[in-house]
């Protein structure tokens, strides 16, 4: 009942009964008190789901009252940047305990191609007894949930289905026509939608890759990249990538699941991650420029104050998942700084306990001798710099192009 299931429950809801199921008892406690952390769902929405078609529960029995099961656990990497598909497995071997003859499992969470029927599949077939393609079907439909995002919301971007048999993908695709106004893509097999979904974010990686690639020859050269890329803009062809830390649930992590796939069919896919070794380079060259910024005004670095504004992977959003900005923090701490991250939008106690440290309370005036805006919160855009700079030698760094140009240092 994250970003992906708790759209999907209410959205299903308005149709037909909902058991939105989560291991996180204290989300569910939440989600029934008609409170949404991850601030997608309008609460008023939430609590008519909730006294209609929607119950949330923790209680795994409450699973037997389904025949379509729709997962979307998290797929996340290891510390090795290999997937690590233990959420998917899970939730899998729970389903198997629970599935009838002709019930339905579909898959959401980002994977390679083949994950569904190689690892899934026979998790099913083991914890029920039952035989895939006789007893019981399968689907895959990608979640594109963009967090944040009050625009393209569920119900108005194209939705990619998917099914084990010809009879499973129609019956999938008509499921989700129930909820999707955009319309729906029935994909020719379950291994093509996941596929799908794995090039999409890759793509979008890549591209970024290569505009922060250049953001990193420029800064060499001398020359603002943005300037650069407002001038190339000018060509009716050329794509309007900018460049920053790379962070999230997806753009960061999916690329790894299709190298995967790859690498054990023998192949090496270079440019897949080139670019993510460049992406996963960006937070130590804004740490490294802020500190030879200082160094270039005159000010010390050990024990110098730092400011980083921003801590999720995305703005006007809670989401911490996979952000970079603890990869600014942490060389800038290695470099003798003390550092103050400050973000609103966050859960002080999530990021305690995901990312090993608290948030400042509040901004502390004339208290910063360097200012890193990371992530482009609204709120951002009223706070004056020179409120929060120790001294006029000060630093400020924009990595987000937000700031009037007159008023940083430099900026990403």
């Amino acid at each position: 009942m994250g970003y992906v299931g708790l759209p999907l429950a209410l959205a299903f809801s308005k149709h037909q009964a909902v058991v939105g199921f989560d291991i996180n008892r204290d989300r569910v406690k939440e989600l029934n008190a008609g409170k949404d952390s991850t601030k997608e769902a309008d609460p008023k929405e939430l609590q008519e789901a909730l006294n209609g078609n929607l119950s949330v529960t923790a209680d795994k029995q409450d699973l037997a009252k389904a025949n379509v099961y729709i997962v979307t656990v998290p797929t996340p990497i290891n510390d090795l940047k290999a997937p690590d598909l233990g959420p998917l497995k899970n939730a899998s071997q729970m389903i198997g305990q629970f599935l009838n003859p002709g019930d339905v499992v579909i898959y959401e969470s980002t994977t390679y191609p083949g994950c569904t029927e190689d690892d899934c599949v026979p998790i099913l077939e083991s914890e029920s007894q039952l035989t895939f393609n006789n007893d019981f079907f399968c689907g895959y439909s990608p979640e594109r949930i963009n967090p944040g995002d009050k625009v393209n919301t569920l119900a108005s971007i194209v939705k990619v289905t998917s099914g084990s048999t010809p009879e499973a993908a129609i019956f999938v695709d008509e499921l989700y026509q129930t909820i999707i106004t955009a319309g729906t893509h029935l994909a020719p097999s379950m291994k093509v939608a996941e596929a799908s979904k794995a090039i999409e974010n890759a793509q979008r990686d890549v591209n970024i890759s290569f505009v922060n690639e250049l953001a990193l020859i420029f800064d060499r050269v001398g020359i603002d990249t943005r300037d650069v890329l407002a001038a190339a803009s000018t060509k009716w062809n050329f794509l309007p990538y900018s460049p920053g830390l790379v962070g999230g649930h997806c753009i960061s992590v999916d690329p790894y699941y299709l190298a995967h796939k790859a690498k054990s069919l023998g192949y090496h896919p270079a440019v897949i991650l080139s670019g993510r070794r460049v992406n996963d380079s960006m937070g130590l060259f804004v740490a490294s420029k802020v500190v030879k910024l200082i160094i270039d005004k005159g000010g010390a670095v050990k024990n110098s104050k730092a400011l980083i504004l921003g801590i999720t992977f995305k703005e006007n959003c809670p989401d911490i998942r996979n952000t970079k900005v603890v990869d600014i923090r942490k060389e800038l701490i290695a470099f003798g700084l003390d550092v103050d991250c400050y973000d609103p939008w966050a859960n002080s106690d999530e990021v305690l306990h995901e990312l090993g440290f608290p948030l400042a309370e509040a901004l502390e005036p004339k208290g910063y001798d360097a200012i890193i805006l990371a992530v482009s919160h609204d709120q951002f855009l009223t706070l004056k710099m020179d409120d929060l700079k120790s001294s006029q030698s000060a630093v400020v760094f924009d990595a987000k192009g937000l700031l009037p140009r007159e008023s940083v240092d430099a900026r990403l």
